[in-house]
């Protein structure tokens, strides 16, 4: 789903201030019902999108135009220094972040952004990168800025950038790269990045037990293919890779992406063309093509996702996995058994804002970024 961008001034505001906002009951799973309550933990962010928590009171906040915000209890936001150039427009810009699983001693943080053409890395337009880069100790700028991962071949188009960063329990890092929107055929061949999940360790070096080392004409850094744009990926309970796609009209996906395995786009899809019509033959399965996990028809345009490991909403929450949604604007709950989605619930129907990341916090609790113009990060409690 194709986005506008909007340029505003931010405004210094207090930040974590515990604002009620939102009492909403979740419908749809009586049995499952919790009440929750909206706390406003940071306002004025300009296309905030995504959270990565330093520690319970800490978060760093991309916005979308370029920039990194910290977000400290108490105190007001202000911008880290040190990013590299950054091509934003349309969907582009300043995308996700993690912190490194060691953070505490080496203070290593991971984003991706969408990364002019330059000499080193040629052609024209932009593309997708991942970098790594060390936060200070006072957590107000970035050194030792290395470009980990550059997607190729570069593109002008302004669309679907994917850009979701995993860390492997192995210690790689996966990347969910979008195919760039004019070229949805590329995501079917493997002398590309577009429409790609790749997988590289941490010196931007690639494993060796990738699918496609050595193999003629491939990329080495392909760990899987067939993908649309991949807005949202977290580890699921057991480790493994989940992510989740655009579709174009219908068909967004939910897919746990396995090594050398091929998830469709543009053959098959749930989907249709944007307007009506088939996408290619208008195919759902086809051999030698996996099946999604979960699709939703009509598309929620979902942004964000995380399993909840804590019991902070109740035990019949604990292990749940959550969506945002773009269009709907609102927090998907889906149910998962032996790796289906069994039961679905809509969350926070009356928000009115698009849901652009969730996370769970070092507290246990899910916080949400909203995608708008004056965007708010959001914190999730269960109401008193």
């Amino acid at each position: 789903m194709s986005q506008s961008s909007a340029t505003l001034t931010l405004p210094v505001c207090s930040l974590w201030t515990p604002v009620l906002g939102l009492a909403v009951l979740a419908t749809m799973l009586p049995a499952q019902a919790v009440e929750l309550r909206t706390e406003v933990v940071a306002k004025g962010l300009e296309h905030p999108w995504a959270i990565a928590f330093i520690d319970t009171n800490t978060m760093l906040v991309t916005e979308r135009p370029g920039r990194l915000q910290l977000i400290q209890a108490g105190k007001p936001m202000s911008a880290v220094s040190g990013l590299p150039k950054i091509q934003a427009g349309g969907q582009g810009g300043l995308l996700d972040i993690i912190v490194d699983s060691k953070f505490a001693s080496n203070r290593t943080v991971y984003f991706c952004y969408s990364e002019p053409a330059n000499d080193k890395t040629g052609g024209n337009g932009s593309s997708t990168a991942l970098a790594s880069a060390r936060l200070s100790e006072d957590d107000r700028s970035l050194s030792n800025v290395k470009v980990l991962f550059s997607q190729l071949p570069k593109s002008r188009s302004a669309l679907h950038f994917g850009c979701r960063i995993v860390e492997n329990p192995d210690g790689t890092l996966f990347l969910g790269l979008g195919e760039r929107y004019h070229r949805a055929q590329d995501a079917q061949t493997l002398d590309n990045h577009h429409g790609k999940v790749v997988r590289i360790n941490k010196d931007g070096s690639v494993p060796k037990d990738n699918p496609y080392v050595g193999k003629a004409g491939a990329l080495p850094e392909i760990w899987s293919i067939g993908h649309r744009n991949i807005q949202g990926a977290t580890r699921g309970p057991n480790g493994q890779l989940w992510i989740h796609e655009h579709g174009p009209q219908g068909g967004d996906e939910i897919n746990h992406p396995e090594p050398g395995k091929n998830y469709g786009w543009p053959v098959i899809t749930y989907g249709e063309q944007y307007g009506g019509g088939k996408v290619g033959e208008g195919i759902t399965s086809k051999s030698g093509m996996e099946q999604p996990v979960h699709h939703w028809t009509p598309s929620i345009a979902a942004s964000g996702m995380t399993f909840l490991n804590s019991d902070r909403y109740g035990k019949a929450w604990q292990g749940n996995l959550f969506v945002g949604s773009l269009v709907f604007r609102n927090l998907e709950r889906l149910e998962i058994k032996d790796g289906k989605v069994v039961r679905q619930q809509k969350l926070l129907p009356d928000l009115k804002a698009r849901v652009r990341d969730v996370r769970e916090g070092p507290d246990g609790y899910l916080y949400i970024a909203t995608d708008e113009s004056a965007g708010q990060i959001l914190k999730l409690l269960p109401a008193k």
